[in-house]
């Protein structure tokens, strides 16, 4: 009976959402979404957000979040340590782990502040893993975090808190792998597992029409009720019928006009047209500075992207220098962190975010609301093409003084030149050739007091003189600001 009245909630939610669209200015066809400002100004402005993967997946502690699915799959490492540890994943499915999951130590406020503090200006949650357990309160699938586990509206906690601190909020879709392949171990292997009608709605052993509309209902009860700012889409999303992507990108930016806000939707490969979405790198990066703005999806750790009683942590300085790497290139980073099972966030996941918070209070004027300039910047490192294929690479990428990377204020008036590193000697920006120099004309390092002496060749060249500083004083970590102002800049050829 519950299944039963989970598909009829399913189908009045589609009626639901029907005739709210026949209401509406946008109209489920990419021609009418291609209106939609895929990049507003409060976007291209942020420049850096936080989301975390944490979910029933971290219960286990083991492997990754992919556990729901390598655990069913004969002769993975993480099957075999299921069978060790627990049993038979036929008896001792997945599901088994929902009510496992209990968050005594989570505090969204206390989050939400930590996020504010580190630099972030929007934050929230993997609403849906490929798992199938959301994290709000849900009518649409008996599997969510009100109903079992927690017993606590996860997503409707943090978007209070977080909106309470000033900042947008984000809601992270992957869904829709959850019926195109997910189970399949469990399917070929392990089909007791699937114990009953209910288990079934978890494990996306249903009609493909009927996840499909699930899949819709799932994304329409999550802007009803808390009408995040931003809707970000892992890989998948192109198996989902066009049809039902064009019903949710209209029901979205429909709902969002009624709020009097500029919404964004961020999508991978080409599942969105790039007029109406903001195209996301999972683990890379632009290699050059991109004409539309783009965003990179990139986690804490050099590993799994939820908790695990094994993970590693990236280095502060790697943080930063993928954030100065991709503002540069017309990004913006979205760092995910992994937050234990109980809602503790690890120690040194913090110190790296206390430490990204302490770089973004020196240099925040060189990141915040800025724009790529002519030339995105300098230096020996350069970073590989071919996206996340290549994101071993970018893992291994290690940047000196030498690398440079340039902005510009919006009215263009104001350069600012990073570098990955502190020089040791006079610093020549190969990149950037003056054109004048007005008596107003200065450099000054983000964080130091004074200006900077600085010298400009026949040619144009600029050399900025390196202040007699200690290596206890200096400003900040990892990377420096040099702000340069009263000059007419151009790059050089």
């Amino acid at each position: 009976m519950r299944h039963i009245a989970f598909a009829l909630m399913t189908f009045a939610a589609a009626v639901s959402i029907s005739n709210r669209l026949s209401a509406q200015d946008f109209k489920p066809d990419w021609q009418s979404l291609a209106a939609h400002d895929e990049a507003p100004e409060w976007f291209k402005d942020s420049k850096l957000g936080i989301y975390f993967h944490w979910g029933v997946y971290a219960v286990p502690a083991y492997g990754s979040e992919w556990y729901p699915r390598n655990m069913f799959l004969k002769g993975h490492q993480v099957n075999k340590h299921h069978v060790d540890v627990y049993g038979d994943p036929g008896k001792y499915g997945y599901h088994c782990f929902v009510d496992q999951w209990q968050t005594p130590e989570f505090d969204a406020t206390e989050w939400a502040k930590l996020f504010k503090a580190t630099g972030a200006r929007f934050a929230g949650p993997v609403a849906e893993h490929h798992d199938g357990f959301s994290l709000w309160d849900s009518q649409a699938t008996p599997w969510n975090s009100v109903d079992k586990g927690p017993k606590r509206d996860l997503l409707g906690e943090l978007t209070e808190a977080i909106r309470a601190e000033g900042m947008k909020t984000i809601a992270t879709f992957h869904h829709a792998r959850n019926f195109y392949g997910h189970f399949e171990g469990m399917v070929k292997d392990y089909p007791s597992a699937n114990e009953n009608d209910e288990t079934a709605i978890l494990y996306a052993q249903m009609p493909a029409e009927q996840f499909h509309q699930m899949w819709l209902d799932k994304l329409a009860e999550v802007i009803d009720q808390y009408q995040p700012d931003i809707i970000w889409f892992d890989s998948w999303l192109d198996r989902i019928p066009e049809s039902y992507r064009q019903e949710f990108a209209a029901y979205y930016l429909n709902a969002a006009k009624t709020w009097d806000r500029d919404v964004v939707i961020v999508r991978k490969q080409e599942d969105l047209p790039l007029d109406m979405s903001v195209l996301d790198h999972e683990k890379s990066r632009e290699p050059r500075a991109a004409e539309k703005v783009w965003m990179t999806d990139d986690t804490i750790s050099t590993g799994s992207w939820c908790y695990t009683d094994s993970l590693k942590i990236k280095p502060t300085h790697k943080v930063v220098h993928a954030l100065v790497d991709t503002v540069a290139k017309n990004g913006i980073v979205l760092l995910n962190i992994s937050p234990m099972a109980n809602g503790r966030i690890p120690d040194d996941q913090r110190q790296v975010l206390a430490e990204l918070g302490e770089w973004m209070d020196v240099n925040g004027e060189a990141i915040y609301a800025t724009r790529p300039w002519k030339a995105y910047g300098e230096g020996p490192t350069v970073e590989p093409e071919g996206g996340f294929k290549k994101h071993g690479e970018f893992l291994k990428l290690e940047y000196s003084a030498a690398d440079v990377r340039y902005t510009q204020s919006k009215d263009g008036t104001t350069v600012y030149a990073i570098t990955l590193g502190w020089p040791e000697s006079a610093i020549q920006l190969q990149s950037v050739r003056v054109k004048s120099a007005g008596d107003q004309a200065a450099v000054q390092l983000l964080g130091h007091d004074g200006t900077l002496a600085y010298e400009v060749d026949d040619q144009g060249q600029l050399t900025i003189q390196m202040p007699a500083i200690a290596a206890d004083d200096l400003p900040c970590d990892c990377a420096y600001s040099f702000k340069l102002t009263g000059f007419e800049l151009d790059a050089a050829e």
